[in-house]
């Protein structure tokens, strides 16, 4: 069984892998085009509020949620899915009308909520509630897709959901090279493109779950169990899921009032860090829900402990490595994804400092996804909440602490250790209650991958060139270089693993 978690996730992982590589190609074209400057500024903050709901409702809390229930009966009730499908489709579809309208009347009052630095600058202000207005209708679209790719997950079809995002980034680069020329604030183009894509991945999804006979017939039942027991579990999970997208969009609103470009920096800097989060550690959330969900269903705490084991070691051996490439390449990477056009050198210095910082929390952005499902798969969600609201006001703290001396970068700071604490809490709470118990091998595990990652760290410092060789190179060479890196990087990780003892056969553990 863990031979088909670790294949289900590399499924997971390539399309993402996918999705994410022409992310990088979506945010050249914008970077190319509107560099860190007003239009960038207000289209980031409009797309971030309805993405920002996206993750902590639909991928957050809605899919921690519904998972576990649904898993349950699958398992136990398997008469009755459709039904619960149905029901579940028309209650979330009707919030969701309802939220979309109010938010796209009240735009300029978000803007004002969400980034009250923009009200000084009215063209940044009216720009950006133009542009959420038009990108508002994504979270209805994005959540109805979520409902349709929680399903087709629990049933074991992880690439199409996997696949979704991809249409996003296609939209958006085709938004930024043939809308924005033919528009007379090109910058528009790019809420038309979010709009566009979020109706396309909701509609790409639904042949799909026609093939498995559960395509929601949407209907309301004002006390359907499921329903009940869904809505219950999701309001605190809204908060026990979702701490690193609120704590970003924090920093956005405190970034609205630092100096013009500072919400650019982070958002780049973002963007990299999601990078390994989303090829590795969503993608092993993704898959791990569900069967976690499962081992409580038929009631197998050994099996249960064995799975949550299976994915803590994945997240050491990939998100450490990840982790150290990120802070010692930050400058080198953003300087060859973003700089050309009108994202200048000064862009790229500003941006890798918040990168570094956000790289420090890597590990915990992983550990946060994959412990949380450990609870929520449980339909625990109150033991979250708890460790979240915690976690929110740390990093609240830290903000005011290390925005003064560190500007942009303090906020990514302070993201970062909010999350560590966070992990670390969820952690503790599933040791103390005996849910997770650490099998043997941590220890040399830990040793070899310290190792590995002191000899990667060596040889990166060593051989990759000053920030200004990379800011002077053409986009041949830089690309060049930064393959050679992060190749090498990769080689003497992976050596020095090997030459230590590590072999893949070791993470398979017991029987899942």
């Amino acid at each position: 069984m863990s031979k088909r978690l670790l294949k289900s996730t590399a499924t997971v992982s390539g399309m993402t892998f996918l999705s994410r590589l022409l992310g990088f190609v979506r945010d050249m074209a914008i970077a190319r085009l509107f560099g860190a400057g007003v239009g960038a500024d207000a289209f980031f903050v409009a797309f971030k509020i309805p993405n920002f709901l996206r993750r902590l409702f639909a991928e957050g809390a809605f899919s921690q949620a519904f998972v576990p229930v649904l898993a349950e009966y699958k398992s136990r009730r398997p008469g009755e899915v459709r039904d619960l499908v149905a029901h579940v489709g028309g209650a979330l579809g009707g919030a969701l009308l309802l939220i979309t309208v109010l938010g796209v009347l009240g735009a300029p009052l978000l803007i004002a909520l969400f980034a009250p630095g923009f009200i000084d600058e009215q063209e940044k202000y009216d720009l950006a509630s133009a542009m959420l207005a038009i990108t508002f209708p994504y979270i209805l679209f994005i959540s109805l897709t979520a409902l349709a790719g929680a399903i087709l997950n629990t049933y074991g079809r992880f690439a199409v959901p996997a696949f979704t995002p991809v249409l996003l980034n296609l939209a958006l680069i085709g938004a930024a090279l043939f809308l924005a020329p033919r528009m007379a604030e090109p910058v528009m183009a790019l809420a038309w493109g979010v709009f566009v894509a979020g109706v396309a991945q909701l509609l790409f999804q639904l042949p799909f779950l026609l093939r498995l006979r559960l395509l929601p017939r949407p209907r309301v039942r004002r006390r359907h169990e499921g329903v009940g027991k869904i809505w219950k579990l999701m309001l605190p999970a809204i908060f026990g899921s979702s701490v690193a997208q609120i704590n970003l969009l924090v920093d956005t609103l405190i970034a609205s009032f630092l100096v013009t470009g500072s919400v650019s920096w982070l958002y780049y800097s973002d963007r990299l860090v999601e990078f390994p989060l989303g090829v590795f550690g969503i993608a092993l959330a993704t898959v791990i829900l569900p069967k976690l969900s499962q081992r409580h269903a038929e009631a197998d705490p050994a099996r249960f402990r064995h799975t949550l084991d299976w994915g803590l070691r994945w997240v050491v051996l990939i998100g450490v490595p990840a982790t150290v490439g990120l802070m010692l390449l930050a400058g080198p990477m953003l300087t060859t994804l973003f700089q050309y056009g009108a994202f200048t050198a000064e862009d790229v210095r500003r941006a890798s400092y918040s990168l570094m910082a956000y790289a420090v929390g890597l590990l915990g952005f992983i550990w946060v996804k994959v412990l949380a499902a450990a609870y929520f798969s449980r339909q625990d969600t109150r033991t979250p909440v708890k460790i979240a609201l915690v976690a929110m006001g740390a990093n609240m703290v830290l903000n005011v602490a290390l925005v003064f001396p560190l500007a942009h970068a303090g906020l990514a700071l302070a993201t970062s250790l909010s999350a560590l604490l966070n992990a670390g809490l969820l952690y503790r709470g599933l040791k103390r209650a005996g849910v997770y118990v650490a099998g043997p091998g941590w220890p040399a595990l830990l040793g070899r991958v310290g190792f590995a990652c002191a000899a990667m760290a060596g040889l990166l410092a060593w051989g990759s060139a000053g920030l200004a060789a990379w800011t002077s190179w053409g986009a041949g060479e830089r690309t060049g270089q930064l393959a050679l890196w992060v190749g090498a990087g990769a080689a003497v990780y992976s050596g020095c693993l090997f030459i230590s003892g590590w072999r893949p056969r070791q993470m398979q553990g017991p029987r899942l």
